[in-house]
């Protein structure tokens, strides 16, 4: 299990809200609240990131979508059909709206009955994902500490509606980090969660540890990007008996 200690290299991000950690049950969480009020699921992670620890059943949910994902109810046939998606304009007509349904993964029926969320310095769960807002600078560290061992691809994942399948259900089900842009996603967009341009990543338990390791020994700022970057990687080429390419002087 993680601990505090594990996390605390988290804090030198100093990001602008707590990354979240999220745990799927079975069984009712213990040490954690009922949400008090009904919400999204992605708005449960606001809320969350707003410094609140609680747990979400299926009465919780005022989004169809996060309980579709959970494995908690079956799409009802506007939605399915793809007729929702098309009225919402999204996408041009039922047929392409449903193909939507092709591609959003879901836990399967029975398996999860709540989920609970918990700002990171204050977990009492082991969390299945840690789910972090960063800027563009942050999410490349934490995307190089996934491949500096590795050589892992970085790549993202996401539709242009239920974007919750993606933040949640998507790195749970494949052990694979997942990213996306905020202001893409139909849901968040609309209910305005973000800033745009901001990456909201998602890492799930099993490459937690690897990446908290690696985020201890790797360097942050690489040697290329400081102010005499350029000399740096000329050196080095000279070093490997690469000569570093020549300048074209002017006329």
């Amino acid at each position: 299990m993680l601990t505090q200690k594990d996390l605390t290299i988290l804090d030198k991000f100093a990001f602008d809200v707590p990354p979240v950690g999220v745990k799927f049950s079975a069984e009712r969480p213990e040490k954690v609240d009922r949400l008090a009020e009904k919400a999204a699921l992605c708005e449960m992670l606001k809320k969350a990131q707003q410094g609140v620890s609680f747990f979400a059943d299926p009465e919780s949910h005022a989004c169809e979508a996060g309980l579709y994902v959970l494995g908690q109810a079956d799409s009802r046939k506007p939605f399915i059909s793809g007729e929702f998606g098309a009225g919402l304009r999204i996408f041009e007509e039922p047929r392409s709206a449903s193909r939507l349904y092709l591609h959003i993964p879901r836990l399967a029926r029975g398996v999860v009955h709540y989920v609970a969320f918990s700002p990171f310095d204050r977990l009492s769960f082991d969390p299945d994902l840690l789910i972090i807002l960063a800027n563009t600078a942050q999410t490349e560290i934490l995307l190089r500490a996934m491949s500096y061992r590795t050589g892992a691809m970085w790549e993202s994942k996401f539709t242009a509606a239920i974007g919750c399948a993606w933040t949640y259900i998507y790195p749970y089900l494949t052990g694979k980090l997942n990213y996306s842009i905020t202001g893409l996603g139909h849901g968040m967009r609309r209910r305005k969660l973000y800033p745009e341009g901001r990456q909201l990543i998602s890492i799930p338990f099993d490459l937690l540890p690897s990446i908290l390791r690696t985020l201890r020994e790797m360097p942050w700022v690489l040697p290329a990007y400081e102010p005499d970057g350029d000399g740096f990687v000329k050196g080095l080429l000279t070093d490997l008996g690469v000569a570093p390419p020549q300048k074209k002087k002017g006329r």
